[in-house]
């Protein structure tokens, strides 16, 4: 399986795409924001990311207008913010079989160049 869940106007996932030259590799593109993540989707990126504390994303701005940065969250909280808030979700996640790539870090896009090639 390849697939992408990406929100279509960040800047970012934009530019992770087109670098990666991930539309003409026949993923699936799923823009989060149009259609919302499912429970099953979000456990199958915790599965391969290891929890969802590593798909979640603090630098969110809700993050800071919630006070979450505060307190003390546990894995729960993150699966039940990321379903209820896009904005928590690191972006881009790639899926490529077993493979998962979350955000936009050098060292991740970097991977997800290799992996794409």
């Amino acid at each position: 399986m390849k697939k992408i869940y990406h929100l279509a106007h960040c800047t970012t996932c934009q530019a992770i795409i087109k670098d990666t030259g991930i539309t003409n590799k026949n993923f699936a593109m799923q823009d989060i924001r149009t259609e919302r993540i499912t429970p099953a989707q979000l456990e199958e990126m915790k599965n391969l990311a290891g929890s969802y504390e590593a798909l979640f994303s603090r630098r969110a701005l809700k993050y800071k207008e919630m006070g979450l940065k505060d307190k003390q969250l546990k894995e729960e909280d993150y699966k039940k913010l990321i379903l209820e808030e896009d904005t928590f979700l690191k972006r881009p996640v790639v899926i490529i079989n077993k493979q998962i790539f979350v955000g936009s870090e050098k060292k991740n896009v970097a991977a997800l160049k290799e992996a794409v090639k």
